[in-house]
């Protein structure tokens, strides 16, 4: 792309076509906002998954003909079949966790964010970050196709653990579904670290003058963190899946060794693999996964939670301590997730303490962010409701946490609903929490308008009401030993005393899917026809995003980009409501001025 240069320090482009400026943009604003719509309709796709196996869960064996007008003969007589319901379990595991909260959350916030409040022009390389969305995009194509084979799509779990996913035989969904996943999670792969590569370096090398690591705001270290978590387990994973692919068409033996295929009667030749070192590889990622989810929610929570407290954030340097700690020890704690699996009891309690650990860092931050919002001039805003929402979460599923990182309790409870309702608690609902937040926070900024309040606040009450409602029974469940991916319970003696939970389970699922169609609504309606912003900064705010025109050109500033002279949390101070990072601190322009005497 063409730029100029002018005198005053303005960077300016050249004219671009409707192709360079909203399809092959290299602005990083735009490319923001392509991962989140992107994301936002994978995240539709994936909830609605989650609500068609809630229906087969809570009325096992009921025929809804609009399931058959729907699915096909995936759900032959009204009934969805056992096939697809374990492909439905699959996709929604993969898409949600790695499509959404991973892509769409921290693609939309590192790209959106970085530049702006680092006071930087646009990323490190514009190439490179064009070329992670189309990565993505990619993906999306190959994961999306997998959906409309003749058998079926994948379902072995969004682990695939082998050797069910190495065998194609094993069912349908183990045949060319699980190619299409594998190849669709090596293209994703590959736009995560071309994305990550992008914000460290940006980070690093694009501060603008005055922007000292230590003056940076706390979205930007997670989002820094997030990045290079990515970095260092990803590659792990796609070396688990090359090794997988090499097992499913080249005769190797990574993970296979000794299968005997009863349907057919066939002894594999394979000898010599194990398919605990899947486990291990995989895990690598994807305990740190758990992170690369978290962590941009946790620094966008702070963010949001600092404004609209109208107080700086409590223990900035406690705070950034803490993101660090997660980080290492995200590394050190993976086999944790398979307790079960054979695992030498020693070695076992090794990681029972190494998870344990993890938890300290976890609460200084709950505590920080508690602190923040005590005795605050606190603003209700959308945001801010999603931001506490968020912490609820976290304190929820994380508490329960504990429980599943002993490795007693962890062998009685693993693979039950206790775990379901664990991990969707602190992973899966509160990080989208988090993305609610950053979405209404910056909305103004990404688009020029505001959306409307009272959906807003509708959205909000109900999907926290309902997110409990949904979650929150299943502890429950798991603690009698219901155990999970199971999709008929009725013929259970055991669990029949919970058909009416589930019953009620998913009734709130499919009101909190409801209302987060209201919120899509919310957001593309107000796209256009919003009120629109007025003032540069509506929610008066301290970083540097704020200080951009309106509507930002491709380059952020139109004349020099502004120096800071602040930490990003000057709030209610010397009888102000905040002060901007780029005002100077007393006494320095005098100082200045004498050093130019």
């Amino acid at each position: 792309m063409a730029t100029t240069h002018n005198g005053d320090g303005h960077v300016g482009h050249a004219a671009q076509s409707f192709w360079t400026r909203y399809v092959f943009s290299q602005d990083h604003k735009m490319i923001a906002r392509q991962f989140l719509i992107t994301g936002m309709v994978w995240a539709i796709i994936g909830a609605a998954f989650s609500v068609l196996f809630r229906i087969q869960l809570g009325y096992p064996g009921e025929s809804f003909p609009i399931l058959e007008t729907l699915l096909g003969h995936w759900a032959q007589g009204g009934v969805i079949q056992p096939e697809f319901y374990y492909a439905m379990v699959t996709m929604h595991g993969t898409i949600m966790i790695f499509f959404v909260l991973t892509a769409g959350l921290s693609g939309t916030f590192a790209n959106y964010l970085i530049p702006l409040q680092c006071g930087a022009r646009d990323m490190a390389s514009p190439l490179l970050n064009m070329l992670s969305y189309w990565f993505f995009f990619a993906a999306s194509i190959v994961m999306l196709c997998s959906l409309f084979l003749q058998t079926g799509p994948p379902s072995g779990g969004w682990t695939a653990y082998p050797p069910l996913s190495a065998l194609g035989d094993a069912m349908p969904g183990s045949r060319q579904g699980m190619d299409y996943w594998l190849v669709a999670l090596a293209l994703f792969v590959v736009s995560t670290l071309l994305g990550g590569i992008n914000y460290i370096s940006t980070i690093l090398n694009l501060r603008t003058k005055g922007m000292t690591m230590t003056r940076l705001p706390l979205t930007i270290w997670a989002l820094f963190f997030t990045a290079a978590l990515g970095l260092l387990a990803f590659p792990v994973l796609l070396s688990a899946f090359v090794l997988l692919f090499f097992d499913r068409h080249m005769d190797t033996s990574f993970y296979l060794s000794e299968i005997f295929l009863t349907a057919t009667g066939k002894a594999l030749p394979n000898e010599g693999g194990n398919a605990i070192l899947y486990q291990h590889l995989f895990w690598f990622l994807g305990h740190p996964e758990v992170y690369i989810v978290i962590l941009p929610a946790m620094g966008i929570a702070s963010e949001v939670i600092s404004i609209n407290a109208r107080k700086p954030i409590f223990g900035y340097s406690a705070m950034v301590g803490s993101l660090f700690a997660i980080a290492i020890l995200s590394f050190l704690v993976w086999a944790h997730h398979m307790f079960v699996s054979g695992l030498n009891p020693f070695l076992g309690s090794v990681f029972v303490l190494l998870t344990l650990l993890i938890a300290i860092p976890s609460a200084i931050k709950v505590f920080n962010w508690l602190a923040t919002l005590w005795r605050g001039n606190i603003r209700f805003t959308p945001a801010m409701l999603f931001a506490i929402g968020f912490v609820s979460m976290f304190i929820s599923g994380g508490l329960t946490g504990i429980w599943l990182g002993n490795s007693t309790i962890d062998i009685h409870l693993h693979d039950t609903y206790f775990i379901v309702a664990h991990f969707h608690l602190v992973m899966g609902v509160a990080a989208m929490f988090g993305m609610f937040a950053g979405i209404y926070h910056w909305f103004p900024k990404m688009y020029g308008r505001h959306m409307n309040a009272t959906l807003s606040y509708i959205h909000f009450w109900i999907t926290i009401v309902g997110a409990y409602c949904i979650f929150w029974p299943m502890h429950y469940m798991g603690l009698a030993g219901m155990p999970r991916r199971y999709l008929d319970y009725s013929q259970w003696l055991s669990f029949n005393q919970f058909s009416n939970a589930n019953r009620f389970i998913t009734i709130a699922s499919i009101i909190v899917f409801a209302i987060q169609l209201l919120f899509v609504f919310n957001f593309f309606y107000s796209i256009f026809k919003g009120r629109r912003v007025v003032g540069r900064n509506p929610w008066e705010a301290a970083t540097l995003e704020w200080t951009t025109p309106l509507v930002a050109p491709h380059g952020n500033w139109e004349g020099e980009i502004p120096a800071v002279h602040r930490w990003a949390y000057d709030y209610s101070k010397d009888n102000r409501s905040f002060i901007p990072q780029t005002e100077p601190v007393a006494g320095e322009e005098k100082e200045v001025s004498k050093s130019v005497l």
